[in-house]
């Protein structure tokens, strides 16, 4: 069957007006001012488009697919992600990540859950290893893994300036950038070293030494985690002024005072200092554990994050920050997509994946396509995992 949306507003992330959206094959097949079809010629589904807006379906690069957390024990690991709880969020792509455990959470299972997304509509990606080193990864070797096994697109997230860390060296956090690097070479993927940054004192300064000392190009540094606390903004602003791309995580801790801004907030913040609207992005760290550790470093509180922080954020960004939703779009779609050489995603635009959410005139998500395959219908889950009651 044949979608046609018609006169919607589209941002694409760009403001493009109102347009008609034609979804064929998985794939926009085609953006219009007018696209009509004869009557009964073609089996085409017709959505009016009236005070709607389509956006590019949200991509989540940082998410714990098959858990995380462990922090307190077994039994604050954290439960697998579900199918309808990605996209009743707008989200249709999303990378998955290891965490502090990847002991009891493997690398198997880790590519396992994303191919099983993908046989459930969704788009999925990966990172090999975990928050420790020497790297666990599926061949023996991340840049075989980067090579040879499709899904997976770089390193990570692997743990520095964290006391839950493996207290990495600074020549072993090299190295394995450097293969990161030659791998995404010889694969044509983004090859990068996705980094947890955790709350000690160091911050960005070993990233910012292998930067300086060595000829890895800083594209390869993703560090994440950036707006825990303004010392840390502030260094990855300086980071991302050089031309690295830095991580906001959208996710915040309720049990914590916060001693920062909001993401929406370290968004504009950063924006209003300069830095490149496009070496920024946003993912929500979902389904990971947000422990709250007191100057001890004993554990006093533990949520769980959720998906539905990309939303949010991006309401806020609109709504409470007055960030232009074609810019504040940029950071959880084309500026991932473009970063993470994610072909096919972050644009709406002829030839790219029918990976589109539609918002009402209140901003709510109306429809969710991944791939093609409507998702979300009239505000309704129509689409369930396997699993899923």
């Amino acid at each position: 069957m044949l979608t046609l949306i018609k006169g919607a507003e589209v941002y694409a992330p760009e403001k493009l007006g109102k347009k008609d959206v034609l979804i064929a094959g998985g794939k926009i097949e085609r953006i219009n001012s007018n696209i009509d079809f004869t009557p009964n010629s073609l089996d085409v589904q017709i959505l009016n488009g009236d005070n709607m807006t389509i956006i590019p379906g949200i991509i989540d690069s940082h998410v714990h697919i098959i858990g995380g957390g462990g922090e307190n024990g077994f039994s604050s690991r954290t439960p697998e992600v579900t199918l309808s709880n990605i996209t009743r969020w707008g989200i249709t792509t999303v990378v998955g990540v290891l965490g502090t455990d990847g002991t009891t959470r493997h690398m198997e299972s880790l590519l396992a859950k994303a191919n099983g997304l993908c046989e459930e509509g969704l788009s999925a990606y990966i990172y090999t290893g975990s928050y420790e080193v020497p790297l666990i990864s599926l061949t023996g070797s991340p840049r075989r893994d980067i090579m040879l096994i499709d899904k997976i697109i770089g390193i990570g997230e692997v743990a520095l300036s964290d006391h839950r860390s493996s207290a990495p060296k600074t020549d072993y956090i090299e190295y394995i950038a450097a293969e990161a690097r030659v791998a995404g070479m010889l694969s044509k993927k983004a090859g990068v070293l996705h980094i947890h940054l955790g709350p000690g004192e160091a911050g960005f300064k070993m990233i910012n030494e292998i930067v300086e000392r060595s000829d890895i190009p800083i594209f390869h540094f993703r560090p994440t985690h950036v707006n825990r606390n303004m010392k840390l903004l502030n260094e990855a602003m300086d980071f991302a002024k050089k031309g690295g791309i830095i991580d906001i995580t959208a996710s915040s801790n309720p049990n914590k005072k916060a001693d920062g801004l909001s993401p929406s907030q370290a968004v504009k913040y950063l924006i209003a200092n300069g830095t490149p609207l496009e070496n920024i992005t946003l993912s929500s760290d979902g389904n990971g554990s947000l422990p709250v550790f007191d100057e001890d470093d004993n554990i006093v509180g533990l949520v769980a994050a959720s998906l539905s922080s990309m939303y949010e954020q991006l309401k806020a960004m609109v709504y409470e920050e007055y960030i232009p939703l074609e810019r504040a779009l940029k950071v959880m779609t084309s500026n991932v997509a473009d970063g993470l050489k994610l072909y096919g995603k972050g644009h709406i635009t002829d030839g790219m994946d029918a990976d589109i959410t539609v918002l009402d005139n209140n901003f709510n998500i109306k429809y969710v396509f991944a791939n093609g395959r409507k998702m979300i219908d009239d505000g309704n889950i129509v689409v369930k995992g396997t699993f899923e009651v």
